[in-house]
């Protein structure tokens, strides 16, 4: 009989892609996947600790494990960012873990595994750092044929002073173009419409590879692969945006016309403080050059309010900012503490109630924009990529734009993966109505 396993993901789009491949790992194990952790042999927590409340899910999860381990001797790991940056500390707090694993070390599930089944060992921390050296390619399946990830590099080398990631992913390794050229013609014959590709700092790509291995010519050289699909990517760091991305971007439609670059900040002051490498008008000069270039673009951003020592006047800049980028969408913050960064130890730590009012009025200012943007799409035809039901209403289609609007219209579910034209009848902030155009 088969054994059953089961990954849980928190965080970001690099933690989806490794738990993909986890399963795939578990699959050719000959394991049977199920989100049910009740009825599982071996489950995954594949973790986040970027944000302070990620601690808290996983301790909450962890909890639940411990019933099925008492109830079934269910096997409990815990791999990712939290476990790389925790370590043998979790094993104190959670004893019933049975493995711990850094999340450059999923390719040694099979012997861990092993080695805890049979006795080999009582526990398993695998926590090697593998710096200077990429992790070992691991294949993946995903959970539709609509989007596969790549992750095109490992690690950061910006540290950023209120974040963790570079302490926990190591420093910046890329892999060479030719093997995720030959990943991206696998996953379009497999029949997937979209390829996102993954690293802490895409346009940093080609870092210690060839002189023409850059992020440019990967882009360009994906596009020339045969077939009708969509190139997504994340996250460009604004200091590295190159002239050269901008134009393949301009000329190359199978690249979505949606780009996220992160802001964190509009203070030049501020983003000092946070290591970000830019200013408010070099910011300000790069959306300008990639809005004139590619007239259809949707930019998207990160923003963190209340970091330490921001003033008003501060927060005003990243106003300024928001109102002249004028933003699709933006992922809104207040400043947390992470253990272990610069920026945890800073003086001028602002306090709860005045990060909650900046946050609430940039909220209050990107509400407004997204809506004004969205009232823009009202009686045009747009291309989508239809992704299946919409999970608040099954009787209509779920889809999204080339610049990530979510579409709903009313279809047949074999419509799912593929792109078809849709006439945009309705607007609302955040999602657009329309009618299948035949």
């Amino acid at each position: 009989m088969k054994k059953n396993a089961t990954v849980i993901t928190y965080g970001c789009q690099m933690n989806v892609n490794e738990s993909a491949k986890i399963r795939k790992i578990m699959e050719n194990l000959d394991y049977n996947m199920t989100d049910n952790i009740d009825e599982s042999d071996v489950v995954f927590l594949n973790t986040c600790t970027v944000r302070e409340g990620a601690a808290t899910q996983i301790y909450g999860k962890l909890g639940d494990l411990k019933r099925a381990r008492d109830n079934r001797g269910t096997k409990v790991i815990i791999t990712g960012c939290f476990a790389q940056e925790q370590g043998k500390k979790l094993l104190e707090k959670f004893p019933y873990i049975d493995i711990i694993m850094g999340n450059q070390n999923i390719g040694r599930i099979p012997e861990a595994l092993d080695d805890i089944e049979n006795n080999k060992k009582v526990k398993h921390v695998i926590l090697t750092d593998y710096e200077d050296e990429l992790p070992p390619r691991i294949d993946a399946d995903f959970d539709n044929k609509i989007t596969a990830s790549i992750s095109i590099g490992y690690g950061c080398n910006n540290f950023c002073t209120y974040c963790i990631v570079p302490y926990v992913r190591g420093r910046e390794r890329y892999v060479p173009m030719n093997e995720i050229v030959e990943q991206t013609k696998e996953f379009v014959k497999k029949g997937y419409k979209e390829i996102m590709l993954l690293a802490q700092n895409v346009n940093s790509y080609g870092r210690g590879l060839s002189e023409k291995e850059t992020f440019a010519n990967l882009l360009q050289s994906l596009c020339d692969i045969e077939g009708d699909f969509l190139i997504r990517f994340v996250s460009p760091h604004p200091r590295d945006f190159t002239d050269d991305v901008i134009e393949v971007i301009a000329n190359n439609p199978k690249i979505a016309r949606s780009i996220h670059i992160p802001l964190q900040s509009g203070s030049s002051n501020v983003l000092k403080l946070m290591n970000r490498g830019y200013t408010k008008e070099k910011y300000l000069n790069l959306i300008e050059k990639i809005k004139t270039r590619i007239p259809d673009i949707a930019i998207t951003t990160d923003i963190i309010v209340g970091f330490p020592q921001e003033t008003e006047e501060d927060f005003q800049d990243t106003l300024d900012v928001v109102r002249k980028a004028k933003y699709d969408t933006a992922f809104m913050f207040m400043y947390s503490i992470r253990q272990g960064t610069k920026a945890a130890t800073m003086d001028g730590q602002l306090s709860d109630e005045v990060k909650h009012d900046r946050l609430q009025r940039l909220i209050a200012l990107q509400t407004e924009i997204s809506k004004e943007i969205s009232e823009t799409y009202e009686g045009k035809v747009e291309r989508v990529l239809v992704e299946g039901p919409s999970k608040k209403n099954k009787d209509v289609l779920s889809s999204r734009t080339s610049t990530n609007k979510i579409v709903l219209f009313e279809g047949d579910k074999s419509l799912e993966g593929h792109f078809v034209d849709v006439k945009i009848t309705q607007c609302k902030t955040w999602t657009l109505y329309g009618e299948l155009v035949k």
